[in-house]
């Protein structure tokens, strides 16, 4: 029991960095749409894994969404804290994880509790969705520029300086490439998650 907690808390801090790092104002200003694509990928990794792991787990459909409101308020709690030092994060911070979430606890009431159904439709369900839902999150991002130049960074060396704005390799349309990407690795993040609990516990 202690490992399925450890677990669920450690997933559920790095999903919240992860958050942290995508609405970077320098991330954003410097990459664009290339930041918003990776990030959008590693969150429904992020989320998948632990909800999963944490639904089949209980063996009830509802811990997903219940993960990702644990996600939700550790992000709240870490981009308040943020805030209250200076960091410029002038904007709100939406449960983008929650929908996602619901359509893996649907699917997995759907199917009454098949495994392989939960990987295979719940993964693809999860990483389709939410890079579409992570652009609201996006919209509510001031104006960057606006930002970068109302918080200028510090003089970076030569090796960290950003190149331009990779926005013509992802072909403009970081939702449908991060919704693609996703749909595939996330089935395979559902299956790790479903295989935590029998490398965990045994049955």
């Amino acid at each position: 029991r202690c490992t399925h907690y450890l677990f669920i808390v450690v997933v559920a801090v790095n999903s919240t960095l992860l958050t942290i790092n995508a609405g970077d104002y320098i991330f954003y200003t410097d990459w664009a749409w290339t930041s918003y694509t990776v990030f959008s990928i590693s969150q429904t990794l992020m989320l998948i894994v632990g909800a999963t792991y944490y639904l089949t787990f209980t063996g009830v459909p509802g811990t997903a969404t219940y993960y990702a409101l644990i996600m939700t308020v550790y992000t709240w709690i870490a981009k308040g804290a943020w805030f209250a030092l200076g960091y410029p994060y002038d904007f709100i911070v939406t449960p983008v994880w929650l929908p996602s979430a619901m359509l893996l606890d649907l699917v997995y009431w759907a199917t009454k509790k098949n495994k392989h159904s939960l990987i295979l439709f719940g993964g693809v369900l999860v990483g389709m969705s939410l890079p579409l839902f992570n652009m609201v999150n996006l919209i509510t991002v001031a104006d960057p520029l606006e930002t970068a130049f109302k918080y200028p960074r510090p003089t970076l060396p030569p090796y960290m300086t950003p190149i331009e704005p990779q926005v013509g390799k992802f072909y403009n349309s970081p939702v449908a490439l991060g919704a693609g990407a996703g749909a595939v690795l996330a089935c395979t993040f559902a299956a790790l998650g479903c295989k935590l609990n029998t490398w965990t516990y045994r049955w």
